[in-house]
């Protein structure tokens, strides 16, 4: 859960990097240290929130393997009823 969190912290920061970058200005600028946290919050909250739509993702994956299993068992144990009375 964390290391998700905390890469998408560090893409934020390297977004910043990458901004600042490609405006050719200094990496760090003083005046605008305040700004790499804020980047590194918007990535982390982004990463958070991605972890929950992962988890709800593989309930619902799980619950319909759950219900396709036991639809499965359902139509073998009709099959086996059908075939034990027509034997």
């Amino acid at each position: 859960m964390v290391h998700k969190v905390l890469f998408w912290s560090g893409l934020g920061v390297g977004v910043r990097l990458w901004q600042l970058g490609i405006e050719m200005r200094p990496l760090f600028n003083k005046e605008s240290l305040w700004v790499y946290p804020v980047y590194a919050s918007i990535g982390g909250s982004f990463g958070y929130w991605l972890m929950g739509v992962e988890h709800r993702q593989y309930k619902m994956l799980s619950d319909r393997r759950d219900a396709l299993l036991e639809k499965r068992a359902r139509r073998k144990q009709r099959e086996e009823a059908n075939a034990a009375e027509q034997a």
